[in-house]
């Protein structure tokens, strides 16, 4: 059989849009860009692991654990830690961090998790709340996984920063509502839509209430203070400023 001559240049199909929210794509970029952040490794992590206090011997499942930072520094201060994500991409990029014997899986937050009830003593869901437009599937299964009076430590954007920077940006949001919102991440010379839910406060904790947990915790951390040293441009004018909200919520 004859060859198909080759499709001219001109009527070449064009090539597949990035899919929304693509870690797998932007897996290696984003650790790279995020290991020594402000934001990330100055900011939002030592929230967390402030809230989370001597986590020695605890049972801990880091929801959406991205390339394995938190899982790390939950690891070296002796907790015994398992980890999902939905970004086989990034399992890999946890995977070289954490080594072969690391609890990794893949899994996807909103739906049935691969674990027995009452597995955990803790859940830590560091900025993975907001990619959902509804909480309830996601919340009832991490409760379910908690035992009995353990501690869901969640970190999500600021819902007022968010209406904040749609204003700034001409977009007449309602601080009230739940809506999606849109931004282009460029990394790594990859460009990948985001597509993020923002709501208000309240109905943040009406969804936390109503999944079964007690609120111990609303936090708005400052940055370390080295990070002050290690970033004196960026702070000068802002030193302190709202970017995440941090929970502590107990299992009922």
């Amino acid at each position: 059989m004859d060859r198909m001559p080759p499709v001219p240049e001109k009527d070449a199909l064009p090539a597949d849009p990035p899919r929304v929210n693509d870690y797998d794509l932007l897996a290696e970029a984003y650790t790279a860009e995020n290991e020594d952040s402000l934001i990330n490794a100055y900011y939002a992590r030592p929230a967390i692991l402030a809230l989370a206090g001597d986590v020695a011997g605890r049972r801990i499942l880091d929801a959406g654990c991205g390339s394995g930072p938190l899982f790390a520094a939950l690891r070296d201060r002796g907790a015994i830690v398992t980890g999902f994500d939905s970004s086989t991409g990034m399992l890999e990029q946890a995977r070289r961090r954490l080594g072969d014997g690391a609890d990794l899986q893949v899994a996807a937050l909103g739906r049935p998790l691969p674990f027995p009830d009452g597995a955990f003593d803790d859940v830590i869901a560091a900025l993975v709340l907001h990619y959902l437009e509804d909480w309830g599937p996601a919340l009832a299964e991490l409760r379910r996984v908690l035992k009995p009076g353990g501690r869901l430590i969640a970190s999500v954007d600021h819902p007022f920063a968010i209406h904040g920077i749609q204003r700034q940006a001409g977009r007449k949001t309602d601080y009230f509502a739940t809506y999606n919102w849109t931004e282009d991440w460029i990394m790594g010379g990859q460009t990948v839509p985001m597509s993020f839910w923002n709501r208000p406060l309240h109905a943040m904790t009406d969804a936390f209430t109503a999944a079964g947990f007690r609120i111990s915790v609303i936090s708005e951390p400052h940055p370390v203070p080295e990070a002050r040293e290690l970033f004196p441009e960026q702070l000068a004018a802002t030193p302190s400023f709202l970017c995440f909200l941090f929970f502590v919520l107990q299992a009922g």
